[in-house]
């Protein structure tokens, strides 16, 4: 146990011991290889929150039926640039795969286009779905909506999610410039991994069911998390409800089902992607050079005491990846877990205690 604690454990490794979890759930090996990336990135990066801890939880809404076994949702509107997908329950990560790729595509030809999905289920990192449409010469925005979370300030009712915002833009450098937050003080997923380790969580990250502010995980649990910057962050939160249940036809607020809650009872999130051609508006590497300009630009910026180094939009999480050299962190509760879970479907992977 202790490698996969101390030493880390080979993302290659992981990946496959995901995978394998999901096809034991009847998902075709293609579709878990793809999912199983995508989870395992975000433990490459170090965000443990939107990683494997979340394979039991998943595992047990595939077989209770609320998540798809299918590959991909249905296209239900297509006006060119604007594209709307029933996801249909399938896991996040293919239809968010599926909404890059066709926000990338009509982009492509007219400039910018714009692809909500509805009926879906949790994707992990937004960012890395931005990042995929940077990759291709775009602009990248995703936004997604999950169940009511906060309050308003001074509320004692959560009324809107955490909706997650990343935006990434296309560059020359070796990373690009990116965002990728939720609108809380904190994501959900960092309180219940102080709950699991039995630890106090900061003031300021969630409040109690009465709306007093809280240090007990647990309380903040069944309580509310906090909007970030107070009345900023949740009017942000509470228009990307409405951009991406609006304008999918789908699930706002309420209408969106707790991600822990009954396994049988569909997710019901809804999300919004737009991809941005940055040739159509200027030439692409005109772009890409202005954005690595500005990268070191932050980078080269004058420092405040005692500070020794200055980090861009994206540069931390570009770090991470390129330090992980292939290996992450994994709790030794989301490790044993997730070997339990595996062992619940027949599946061995035990061989990550080797790797």
């Amino acid at each position: 146990m202790s490698k996969g604690v101390d030493g880390g454990i080979s993302a290659a490794a992981l990946t496959e011991a995901v995978a394998k979890i999901f096809i034991a759930t009847g998902v075709l090996p293609a579709d878990a290889a793809m999912a199983a990336e995508d989870l395992v990135a975000a433990d490459v990066e170090g965000v443990a929150s939107h990683g494997v801890m979340l394979i039991p939880m998943y595992v047990d809404r595939l077989r209770a039926g609320s998540v798809s076994t299918a590959s991909a949702g249905k296209i239900v509107s297509d006006r060119e640039a604007a594209v709307v997908i029933d996801a249909q329950n399938v896991l996040g990560q293919l239809t968010a795969r599926q909404a890059v790729s066709l926000a990338v595509e009509r982009a492509k030809r007219y400039g910018l286009a714009a692809v909500t999905v509805r009926n879906a289920f949790h994707f992990g990192s937004a960012g890395r779905y931005a990042r995929m449409m940077a990759d291709q010469g775009c602009v990248g925005m995703v936004m997604a909506n999950t169940r009511p979370l906060m309050p308003a300030p001074g509320g004692a009712e959560p009324l809107t999610g955490n909706n997650p915002l990343a935006i990434v833009a296309p560059s020359n450098a070796p990373f690009s410039p990116e965002i990728d937050m939720a609108l809380s003080a904190v994501a959900m997923g960092k309180i219940r991994n102080a709950a699991a380790a039995g630890q106090p969580i900061p003031e300021g990250w969630a409040a109690d069911k009465s709306g007093a502010v809280t240090t007990d995980p647990k309380a903040a649990i069944e309580g509310m998390l906090l909007p970030a910057a107070g009345p900023k962050g949740f009017g942000l939160a509470f228009l990307i409800d409405l951009l991406c249940g609006g304008l999918s036809g789908g699930g706002i607020g309420a209408q969106v089902a707790p991600l822990y809650g009954p396994p049988e009872k569909p997710y019901g999130s809804a999300s919004f992607f737009l991809a941005i051609d940055v040739g159509h508006f200027v030439p692409a590497d005109t772009f890409k050079a202005r954005t690595q300009a500005e990268l070191a630009r932050v980078a080269a910026s004058r420092r405040a005491p005692g500070i020794e180094r200055i980090y861009a939009p994206g540069e931390l999480a570009f770090a991470a990846r390129t330090a992980a050299d292939g290996r992450c962190k994994v709790s030794p509760a989301a490790l044993s877990s997730l070997i339990e879970t595996a062992r619940g479907l027949g599946v061995d992977i035990s061989f990550l205690l080797s790797n």
